[in-house]
């Protein structure tokens, strides 16, 4: 080709390539499969039902590289949790309901919600503290779970937006509220990462002594509903210890290795592989192997098949492993009608450890006037 042809030539094939890339642009973005690295931090809003006469709102916090957490003011609830997989596709990895209706049921497991004044178990619904005896809500087989009949999952709180990546919820347990003595004040800050990571920030202040542990209840599944159990996941539980149960799951007071017992995961294993060695399946509180309160690792789980990696933070002493061992397919309005079967999701509650008000061995849980109760669990994505 000579120099003048090919000078006539080049703006055409310029031209082409323009409009090729284009095309493929737009088709990407229309499938809404793939994050994008050019999307700006944003918090939006939507109306998601009413509860009573309180209107309950859903926020969707955006960050630059398209993940996305989704969050109610009904229990601080998380319903969405979109992250890429190992070729980008967004899927959503935590279980949850296309409607409020669906977690208005009376079986609702605590699917994503905020969970207190006292998360897990206090055994026989009650506990002495300074010489005086309290009696709470006796919601699980005569034990108190999860703060009792209306706990921090069944309240609305208040929200703030703060910036374009953290929402802030505030609420007051009023003295007696479930049986627990003082006015509590609660916030928990909900901040997206640009890294994706969901970082949860909880703090508390009280008029009078009183017990405090609160997680978050979420369910995962990171193969974003492809696998219908978490069975084939890989965990890892950086925890040499756990504190063993009675048959209704409360902690005897014995702390015991994991070494040489199906609740060992300090090298990454399928949650499969020893499941069915343990009657019922994990629900367990393992003792981290961490001192002081500083930010670190507790548990990484890994999906083979979509490539997601989530590394779990935090400031806690203990984390509770579930494998959703009573989900059992009754649950309606689930999104995308999937059927949650037992272990479709697991949950990791970074807590101080159950029944601690009754086992004086435990790790103090008893907030007092004057004092703030701090914790800070992370939860952060990528693949591998």
């Amino acid at each position: 080709m000579n120099k003048q042809a090919y000078l006539l030539c080049f703006p055409v094939i310029l031209f082409f390539f323009a409009c090729n890339n284009s095309s493929n642009s737009v088709s990407k973005g229309e499938a809404g499969q793939s994050a994008t690295d050019s999307m700006k931090a944003s918090i939006t809003e939507k109306p998601f039902g009413n509860y009573y006469n309180a209107p309950v709102t859903e926020y969707t916090l955006t960050n630059s590289s398209g993940m996305q957490a989704s969050i109610l003011n009904y229990g601080g609830t998380i319903t969405k949790l979109m992250v890429p997989d190992r070729n980008g596709k967004m899927g959503d990895v935590v279980l949850g309901f296309e409607t409020f209706g669906g977690y208005m049921q009376k079986k609702d497991p605590y699917i994503g919600a905020l969970v207190g004044r006292y998360a897990n178990r206090i055994a026989n619904a009650k506990f002495t503290m300074d010489g005086k005896t309290y009696k709470l809500a006796p919601n699980n087989f005569g034990n108190s779970l999860h703060g009792g009949n209306v706990g921090f999952d069944k309240v609305i709180w208040n929200t703030e937006k703060i910036g374009d990546s953290s929402l802030k919820l505030t609420y007051q347990s009023k003295d007696g509220e479930e049986g627990y003595p003082g006015n509590l004040n609660v916030q928990v800050i909900y901040t997206l990462g640009a890294d994706n990571s969901l970082k949860i920030d909880y703090t508390a202040t009280t008029d009078q002594a009183t017990p405090v542990n609160l997680t978050n209840h979420s369910y995962f599944n990171l193969s974003a509903g492809k696998d219908s159990t978490v069975l084939d996941h890989v965990l890892k539980l950086d925890a040499d210890k756990y504190t063993p149960v009675n048959d209704q799951l409360i902690p005897t007071g014995q702390i015991a290795n994991v070494k040489g017992t199906p609740l060992d995961f300090t090298t990454p294993k399928a949650i499969g592989k020893d499941i069915g060695s343990v009657k019922g399946g994990f629900d367990h509180n393992w003792i981290l192997n961490k001192r002081g309160t500083e930010l670190q690792e507790a548990a990484t789980v890994y999906d083979p098949g979509s490539g997601r990696y989530m590394e779990v933070l935090t400031t806690q002493p203990g984390i509770q492993f579930y494998s959703g061992n009573f989900l059992n397919g009754d649950l309606q309005l689930t999104k995308e009608g999937q059927i949650y079967i037992p272990h479709s999701g697991l949950c990791l509650e970074t807590q101080h450890y159950p029944d601690s008000p009754n086992e004086p061995s435990f790790p103090n849980t008893i907030l007092r006037p004057g004092e703030t109760y701090k914790q800070t669990t992370v939860y952060k994505f990528s693949v591998k």
